[in-house]
């Protein structure tokens, strides 16, 4: 695949492991840590072991090792003592690490390795709060640095969203338990990223609610037609990157006035995009909630 990466830069490192460019430069003179190649311009690069490598000392680093004490292991006994430190204790920015990993080999095996040695101590649901949404803000701020290609993104997005339908499909087997609202999830036009939807609709399946979901890009009057069908309809939406922030007033104008032919019908919003608008500007059918967490407090806790 022409999208893996094999070299980074020092930039790279630093926005992958979070050890600051200076300090990598300070390791690779003082204790040679690191054995960089040049480019033609004698500029450094690092492989993927080098990252690997890197990594790991990190992890070791975080956990009490000087670095000097590092830098005279041998290079076979660096991942030894990671495996010792992991086998003694659950160390989140290992398993953020190993994800990573997966994403920039685009190894989807080692993806699901490291799923699974979490599955096995916690439930589907603190691994997406502990574990994946973290990983998603990481990935933002990767792709944002040009760290990883868009390939790298879609890669492991793709992944996790494997991970959530598996587990909504397992709540699916039931039948609803509360039956005073039902939840209609979509995204608007120009939508399409769809994680945070999905983990909605996972959350609201599991509190014993039912729900229809929809999906991305939506229009507008494909809303109108499920309102005849379904009451105390609750239409819930993410605004990621849309509506853009000129066009979210009409927006919300529109979509409020189309709801109201049905008593009881309520709009909730959550998303980036929604961080946009006052408080005050809102219809009185439209809430907007700032984080899952809240939602679940609010709506169907």
């Amino acid at each position: 695949m022409n999208n893996i990466k094999k070299y980074f830069s020092i930039r790279d490192l630093e926005n992958l492991t979070g050890i600051k460019a200076h300090t990598i430069r300070i390791w690779e003179k003082r204790y040679k840590l690191l054995s960089p190649e040049r480019t033609t311009t004698n500029i450094r690069t690092y492989s993927l072991g080098s990252l690997q490598k890197l990594l790991n000392i990190t992890l070791l680093y975080n956990n009490g090792y000087k670095i000097s004490k590092i830098a005279q292991l041998k290079e076979t006994e660096i991942p030894i003592k990671v495996q010792e430190i992991m086998a003694v204790q659950n160390n989140k920015n290992h398993v953020l690490n190993a994800f990573k990993m997966a994403m920039i080999n685009f190894d989807q095996t080692r993806f699901a390795q490291t799923f699974n040695s979490l599955l096995a101590d916690y439930p589907f649901r603190e691994i997406f709060k502990d574990y994946f949404i973290p990983l998603l803000h990481e990935l933002g701020l990767l792709w944002q640095t040009d760290t990883i290609t868009p390939a790298h993104e879609h890669f492991i997005t793709g992944l996790i969203k494997q991970k959530i339908l598996v587990n909504i499909e397992k709540l699916q087997l039931t039948e609803p338990t509360k039956t005073d609202k039902t939840f209609i999830l979509y995204l608007p036009e120009g939508e399409i990223h769809e994680i945070g939807l999905l983990y909605l609709n996972y959350e609201i399946l599991l509190h014993g609610y039912k729900s229809i979901y929809l999906g991305q890009s939506i229009p507008l009057d494909n809303l109108g037609e499920l309102l005849g069908l379904v009451e105390n309809a609750n239409f819930v939406s993410y605004f990621t990157v849309a509506p853009a922030q000129e066009k979210i007033g009409k927006y919300l104008e529109e979509l409020s006035l189309s709801i109201r032919k049905q008593k009881g019908s309520k709009v909730l919003l959550l998303g980036r995009q929604t961080e946009l608008i006052e408080a005050g500007d809102l219809p009185e059918n439209i809430d907007t909630f700032g984080s899952i967490e809240h939602f679940v407090e609010e709506v169907i806790q």
